[in-house]
């Protein structure tokens, strides 16, 4: 209530000069509270009136100034607020010490006052007590220099949050807590107590007024400074309150979090500051995630953690090579968007497959992809893990029935490491595993089922791994001195009579010798599709037809409807295909336009009741060019009804 009260002070002209008006009245009232507790006016004689009015003249021509002054002071100080903009960085700067310019020229026209009213006093009267007099009309300054400044600062607090955003963090000396606290104690403590002895230390005044006197002033100071001090302590203790659940929040990884600037003292600063913090950390957030998405999250980690040495070491990995079949003709009777698409749907499907099985997708290399398996981080068995990567790929490739590829594993000794310079590192694999893989994918377009694998990866793999897989031929493989022995997967026939793919997953099973070539073999993740690889008699120039396809693997188009039982992939809605129900989400889908932060006082303090999620929170503080500009008022308003 009181904060929208505030807001329409502020919106209002006349605003700044009730704010004067009501100073004066109390600096009126305390004069007057003291030369009726002094028994004064009961000394005046029979010619009060006329002495009361000459007194009068210097006040109300006083009260008329500051008025007046105060109407010019609106639109020097707010002119940006009645044209609805923001204020530049000046005019911001300028609001700030309005407090204190407005309180300091009150003194000044206070202070001429005191002077001329205690001298008209003891010149028309018979009181011969004018420093009695020159105390209480000087104790009355003060009070209205105090309430003056009390109420500005208060006026302006619902502008903060504008300033804050054109200054950024910002303060100013007389809107300081020790400033706000020791002119709080000088209202509330101060001046009831100096009223007092001023009026004991009048010669003049009765034993009755002095009783009357201490027993008013007392109870006048007690409810006033409680009052006041618990008005003090709330100011200070609820944003400080909200800075805690924010710094909570933070704390527990929460970085879409916004307290609002409501100040310009230190909490103000310290309330921007923690704003930064939470900036700060979301913008390393977004770089992590980037880096981690050009580079992979686990090379992005070692990088973040490692500092920028050149490292490295020499360990046993698997390495998986994709390369796709006939690219070059592709993408000459494709355009390249489409062309694009395709890769890219392909490149999806060996990220999922490789991640997965906890390994690396080192590097892109045009169509072709490399695959790591036991760098940086290293595993157990790192060939067992390879291969079902192999599988699935072929697997899941093959079903979308969009491009051929090949694959080739090898594993061996390989640098894993940081190679290039001071200035520019990348984190890459290099030894004879890495170049046997791209050898076996060459010669594994012309295998039926489109997968080579080394012998030393069939002996490292897990026993019933190496169950599903068969000898294939011994290959001189390019480079090479001696013939490798080659492995591939082998078929498992789907059930008798059955027209459905057997969807058996599991790995210990060993196939039939016997058993038909169908598409019902199962990975160690998933089963294979019915309309997965076709016969090894059914093949063209290019390798195996897929069962439901009557062309070849290349003559696929983008007008052919896709298998209901496609796995889809990152890219399947790119030509306006709608995803199956179990496709993995997009990583694009988390935009940077995503969950923003509790950016009020009552959302943050409802966080001690229930957690915060940052999917579930409300873009609130997040503008885009996009968005039409808000006006100061209306975020004035908004900060109002936060505070209420």
């Amino acid at each position: 209530m009181i904060a929208k009260l505030v807001v329409r002070a502020l919106e209002a002209r006349w605003g700044l000069s009730a704010v004067v008006i009501t100073a004066n009245l109390s600096g009126l009232a305390v004069i007057g509270t003291g030369l009726w507790l002094s028994g004064f006016f009961g000394r005046l004689g029979e010619d009060w009136m006329r002495t009361m009015g000459l007194v009068a003249i210097y006040p109300a021509v006083g009260l008329l100034a500051g008025v007046g002054l105060a109407m010019r002071d609106r639109g020097r100080y707010f002119g940006w607020l009645d044209q609805m903009r923001k204020p530049t960085a000046e005019e911001a700067r300028r609001l700030l010490r309005l407090p204190i310019a407005i309180t300091i020229r009150a003194l000044a026209l206070w202070i001429p006052g005191v002077i001329i009213v205690s001298a008209t006093f003891t010149h028309l009267t018979e009181i011969d007590t004018p420093g009695v007099t020159a105390a209480l009309f000087t104790l009355g300054a003060l009070q209205s220099a105090a309430v003056t400044f009390l109420i500005v600062d208060r006026l302006i607090r619902p502008t903060i949050p504008v300033v804050s955003a054109v200054l950024g963090g910002t303060m100013h000396w007389s809107s300081s807590v020790l400033v706000r606290v020791i002119v709080t104690w000088g209202v509330a403590g101060a001046m009831p107590l100096a009223m007092l002895i001023v009026v004991l230390a009048d010669p003049a005044a009765a034993a009755s007024d002095r009783i009357r006197t201490a027993i008013y002033l007392s109870a006048v100071g007690i409810g006033v400074g409680a009052l006041a001090t618990a008005i003090l302590a709330r100011a200070v203790a609820s944003p400080m309150r909200t800075l805690r659940l924010a710094l909570d929040l933070i704390s527990r990884g929460e970085t879409n979090v916004r307290v609002p600037v409501g100040s310009s003292s230190e909490i103000g600063r310290l309330e921007h500051s923690v704003n930064e913090l939470a900036a700060n950390l979301r913008e390393r957030e977004r770089m992590r995630d980037v880096f981690g998405r050009h580079v992979g999250a686990q090379v992005a980690e070692r990088a973040l953690t490692g500092g920028m040495d050149l490292t490295g070491d020499v360990r046993v990995v698997s390495a998986l090579f994709v390369d796709v079949t006939g690219s070059v003709a592709l993408s000459t009777g494709l355009p390249p968007q489409e062309f694009v698409a395709k890769l890219n749907r392909l490149l999806s499907i060996v990220v999922a497959a490789t991640e997965d099985n906890d390994g690396l997708v080192n590097k892109f290399e045009g169509d072709a992809a490399l695959c790591i398996f036991g760098a940086p981080i290293a595993l157990r068995d790192n060939a067992t893990p390879a291969l079902r990567a192999a599988r699935r790929i072929r697997d899941e490739v093959t079903a979308n029935g969009e491009l051929d590829i090949g694959i080739g594993v090898a594993r061996g000794q390989v640098f894993a490491g940081d190679v290039g310079t001071d200035t520019r590192l990348e984190f890459t694999v290099i030894g004879d595993a890495v170049n046997e893989a791209a050898r076996l994918t060459a010669e594994a377009k012309d295998a039926p089922r489109r997968i080579l694998v080394s012998g030393a990866v069939i002996e490292a793999a897990a026993p019933h791994e190496r169950e599903q897989w068969t000898l294939y031929d011994n290959i001189l493989l390019r480079g090479m001195r001696e013939p490798t022995a080659c492995w591939t997967d082998t078929e498992q026939a789907a059930t008798q009579g059955d027209p459905e793919p057997a969807m058996d997953g599991a790995d210990h099973r060993p196939p039939p010798a016997d058993g038909p070539d169908t598409a019902a073999e199962t990975t160690a993740d998933r089963p294979l599709l019915a309309s997965a690889p076709a016969s090894t008699a059914e093949t063209s120039d290019n390798g195996p037809l897929p069962a439901n396809n009557p062309g070849s693997i290349a003559d696929t188009t983008d007008n052919r409807p896709l298998p209901a039982n496609n796995p889809g992939s990152i890219a399947d809605t790119t030509d306006n295909r709608p995803l199956p129900a179990n496709a993995p989400a997009s990583t694009a889908e988390t935009s940077d336009n995503g969950p923003l932060p509790v950016n009020n006082l009552d959302s943050i303090a409802d966080t001690t009741d229930r957690p915060v999620s940052a999917d579930t929170s409300t873009p609130a503080a997040d503008t885009t060019d996009d968005q039409p500009p808000v006006s100061a008022i209306t975020e004035i308003r908004s900060a109002a009804s936060e505070a209420d």
